[in-house]
């Protein structure tokens, strides 16, 4: 009886957690969190997606903290953040780097205070096959994309937890599920280490700590590695992203009808998958920066 009893509970909550997030799918909340105040650290900042997005929390009033290994793409970004009144702080980081990354973070907690808003974007990869991909390249990509999401978490999300508020965003790609293996592994890594830790966080009840998992498809910049055979413009990209922020939307795939990849990525043999994301117009390229 008490097996029955636990089945029925069970269903029951399932069913309720079910309904709760379909409705977040279908009726989209309106009312959007206010940003001015927050410390957003972005790593990544090299990025014109990035670049974008420091400029926008900027004009919302959020303290923007740049964190890169280019310090002249981050002074760039600075100077025309200042430039509209805004505040920001630049830090150069090697995010590949544990001990680098723990050091830089316990300088932002100091010289500006507990990072509320944590953003990686995942974008290096070298675009050739598996086995033209050298053992460095492979490397190098997943430290990029997968351990410099997990050093940046450690550092940075204790004291979200700790207050009770914060959010983290990942950033990765539709090509995550077909293209090159080296962006393919790290990616999907990256996108794992996020559900995972969104899921420790609901179990930890902190709850004012809230994540966005962030699927890109095509979009019109040259610094990704990665492209589509049509882009969609990068100040579009930064405003869905923001308001999924300001919405504390859980998942993100722009355009949304890229989702039909992953669900048909589920069922579809190889063979089919691909020959769909290429009437889609997904192309790997070589990379050549």
């Amino acid at each position: 009886m008490n097996i029955f009893v636990e089945l029925i509970v069970s269903v029951f909550r399932m069913s309720v957690t079910l309904l709760s997030a379909w409705s977040k799918i279908f009726y989209r909340r309106t009312e959007r969190k206010c940003l001015e105040g927050e410390v957003v650290a972005i790593a990544g900042c090299s990025s014109d997606i990035c670049r974008f997005m420091s400029l926008d929390f900027a004009k919302l009033g959020s303290t923007v903290v740049l964190l890169d290994a280019t310090k002249t793409d981050d002074d760039d970004t600075a100077e025309q953040i200042k430039q509209l009144g805004g505040k920001v702080h630049s830090y150069a980081v090697d995010v590949t780097k544990k001990e680098d990354v723990y050091r830089v973070a316990k300088q932002v907690t100091e010289e500006v205070g507990d990072v509320s808003i944590l953003i990686n974007n995942v974008e290096l990869t070298s675009g050739q096959s598996f086995l033209d991909t050298t053992d460095h390249a492979l490397r190098r990509t997943v430290d990029v994309n997968t351990m410099a999401v997990v050093w940046t978490l450690k550092a940075f999300l204790p004291s979200m937890i700790l207050n009770n508020h914060g959010h983290i965003v990942t950033i990765g790609s539709i090509l995550g599920v077909e293209g090159s293996v080296d962006y393919c592994t790290s990616n999907a890594a990256a996108l794992s280490i996020h559900d995972a830790v969104s899921c420790e966080l609901i179990i930890q009840n902190a709850h004012g700590v809230h994540s966005t998992l962030v699927q890109l498809g095509a979009t019109n910049t040259n610094r990704r590695n990665v492209k589509l055979s049509e882009g969609m413009d990068v100040q579009y990209i930064s405003d869905k992203i923001i308001n999924a922020i300001q919405t504390n939307q859980e998942i993100l795939t722009i355009p949304s009808y890229m989702n039909w990849i992953l669900f048909c990525k589920s069922w579809m043999p190889p063979a089919a998958s691909s020959l769909l994301q290429s009437h889609m117009g997904i192309v790997p390229v070589t990379r050549t920066a």
